[in-house]
């Protein structure tokens, strides 16, 4: 199972590569808002979630997204993301503010 972690900019094509291991034209990722990194690849946001945390991220930061690279398209919803202590009940980002930021590392990093 490929899980890459991204901390300089990787392409789309790059993305795609990733993508096609599960789900082909869609790559599950998660985003560490403030180390302002991704991670991404894995069956399920669980996977990537687990690689971030054990590469030094706090699970407060760590927030579930859905990346399709031949649309450049960012999908804000995760089973990791249902958090109901950080103000987050359902499985989508509810915060607006939060999805921006979350936006800015992942068209950051992939370019």
């Amino acid at each position: 199972m490929i899980i890459r972690i991204i901390e300089q900019p990787i392409t789309r094509a790059e993305a795609k590569e990733i993508a096609k291991e599960f789900y082909g034209d869609m790559v599950k990722g998660v985003a560490d808002i403030e180390r302002e990194i991704i991670a991404l690849g894995g069956e399920w946001h669980m996977d990537a979630n687990a690689k971030l945390i054990r590469h030094g991220s706090r699970q407060t930061a760590v927030w579930g997204f859905n990346f399709y690279p031949d649309e450049c398209r960012i999908e804000y919803t995760s089973l990791i993301n249902i958090r109901p202590s950080q103000n987050n009940r359902k499985i989508e980002i509810q915060d607006e503010e939060l999805k921006r930021k979350m936006e800015k590392v992942i068209r950051k990093l992939i370019l």
